[in-house]
């Protein structure tokens, strides 16, 4: 049986971004039934060059054409007729294709589309409704993304598949080998570090973003060097895996150095890392932090809580899905503050949560006065928690039933079925 062709639109599978990384696993899942191929846009990241890539070991069966940004809808027309795709999938926030909605009646009538979707909070985007009225499939990422397409569009019928973590590399480290690296790894954070602030016991806390505004980069080290003129500076290292001077970010060793916190409380990892090395650093951190005033998942935390670590993160988005499962906590979760709605063009409302600097250092108070029966009662609870409702084994074979479900019941080109050139109108 010829095997189904399908395009994807999205971060490049092989960026280390959420994006990129969940668009992998997708793949990756669709390929080992040895039924589907894949021609995909790499598209969000700077290429070196654009020569067609093919993936191993899957040669012909997964093709990357580097591009930047998403693509054009000259792209798509090209690649329609060129590889006749039997669906086209797409992913992330719905800003960056317009341009492919507005051409969804040449796409649409051959092959359908099927949406990843992922929005951060309310009030319900009422503007987003032609969008997924335009669209075959939306398949939400989080609870809150659900919630909203039901709210604006509940004919499109949206499916809820959150991202997942692949628990054969995010794991609690419990063999003596791997104790022992984590060992030493926290030994060269906390103590090594620093000249004046020596001191293994002190907690740290991990915070693996991007350096761009919502994630708040900024604000976390100001806060947190205010905290430690509270408690002490020797009582925490906070360990920032990012971009250091990302352009949609802030200068962040500029803000070290300014607030003094340069002896070891506030360290910057930069150097891009496999996620195994990525596993270790969960595991040598005693807290992972997510501050951001909006977040459609928040992959790392997730993996943080894969690893056995505890999270602290702001009540937005699919965190909050995330830290509780409404009776249990697998960290302190901080209500925002305020919620200010903001927009701009093409988003002309949505809710920033914004937490308070109270509320954010009480939970690092908390955090370290924490018992260890209280914390080891956390950190089971929540890899539980990952273990039952965001397991990579649940993912793959979700994505494997819902694209063969579209592929069956909507056909392509020859086949294409569920779709209507025409509209009635009555005009009166």
């Amino acid at each position: 049986m010829e095997k189904k062709k399908i395009l994807v639109i999205a971060d490049h599978p092989l960026s280390p971004s959420g994006v990129g990384t969940q668009t992998k696993y997708m793949i990756e899942a669709l390929l080992k039934t040895g039924r589907y191929k894949f021609v995909c846009l790499g598209g969000a990241v700077k290429h070196v060059d654009y020569k067609q890539q093919k993936v191993d070991p899957y040669g012909e069966d997964w093709i990357i054409f580097p591009i930047d940004g998403y693509g054009t809808p000259e792209v798509i027309r090209s690649i329609l007729q060129r590889e006749r795709p039997d669906l086209l999938w797409f992913m992330t926030d719905p800003r960056f294709y317009g341009w492919l909605w507005e051409i969804e009646n040449e796409i649409r009538c051959q092959v359908p589309m099927m949406y990843y979707h992922v929005w951060d909070n309310f009030p319900a985007p009422v503007f987003n409704g032609p969008f997924y009225k335009s669209t075959d499939r939306v398949v939400c990422i989080s609870k809150v993304t659900q919630a909203i397409v039901e709210d604006v569009a509940p004919e499109s019928q949206p499916l809820y598949h959150p991202h997942a973590v692949n628990s054969n590399v995010f794991y609690k480290y419990k063999t003596d080998e791997k104790k022992a690296i984590i060992k030493e790894l926290r030994e060269r954070i906390l103590v090594e570090s620093s000249d004046n602030h020596k001191n293994i016991d002190k907690k740290l806390f991990f915070w693996n973003n991007r350096n761009a505004r919502r994630k708040q980069s900024g604000t976390i080290i100001w806060w947190f060097k205010e905290w430690l003129d509270i408690v002490g500076h020797d009582k925490g290292t906070l360990l920032m895996h990012t971009d250091a001077r990302d352009p949609h970010g802030q200068d962040l060793p500029h803000i070290i150095e300014h607030l003094g916190v340069d002896d070891g409380q506030v360290l910057l990892s930069t150097q891009k890392v496999e996620p195994e090395q990525l596993a270790d650093l969960y595991n040598a951190a005693d807290f992972t932090v997510n501050i951001s005033d909006a977040e459609g998942f928040g992959l790392s935390t997730l993996e943080s809580l894969s690893c056995g670590t505890p999270i602290i993160v702001n009540m937005t988005g699919g965190l909050q899905e995330q830290v509780t499962n409404g009776k249990d906590w697998f960290g302190f979760g901080i209500e925002p503050a305020s919620k200010a709605i903001i927009g701009s063009l093409s988003v002309p409302y949505i809710y920033e949560d914004r937490m308070g600097q109270k509320d954010f250092t009480a939970a690092l108070t908390k955090a370290i006065n924490v018992t260890d029966k209280a914390y080891k009662k956390m950190s089971i609870q929540g890899r539980e928690h990952v273990r039952q409702n965001y397991n990579f084994e649940d993912y793959e074979k979700t994505w494997v039933k819902i694209i063969d479900t579209a592929i069956e019941e909507l056909g392509s080109w020859e086949t294409r079925k569920g779709y209507k050139r025409w509209h009635l109108l009555e005009v009166s």
